[in-house]
């Protein structure tokens, strides 16, 4: 799979807001699929298991298997990655674009 496909999914899986809150429960350490349908009740268990699979196709949650319960744990890297890629140098580039501004603004005055 391609770098781009693989952002691809990234983005499609952050793009929705369940999808980012379950992220955001799974932040706190591994959680059952059982505990994970108590948090979202507003959900069905067939739902919340739609969400955690496009979580695992962008590589965001892994499942584990014991025994019965399918444990998901959070991987970060994925995030860092876009991180690294997107949002690391444009926030550089707005920083010096702002530095460059608050300069000419002193120079002036």
């Amino acid at each position: 799979m391609s770098t781009d496909d693989a952002d691809d999914l990234i983005f499609k899986a952050l793009g929705h807001r369940i999808r980012r809150r379950m992220l955001d429960a799974l932040k706190a350490g591994p959680a059952t699929t059982g505990t994970l349908c108590a948090a979202f009740p507003e959900l069905d268990r067939c739902t919340v298991m739609q969400h955690l699979g496009v979580l695992e196709e962008a590589g965001l949650v892994v499942p584990e298997r014991r025994g019965r319960e399918r444990w998901n744990h959070l991987d970060a890297l994925p995030v860092h990655a876009i991180h690294e890629r997107w949002i690391g140098p444009y926030a550089a580039y707005a920083a010096s674009m702002l530095s460059r501004l608050k300069h000419e603004m002193e120079r002036s005055e």
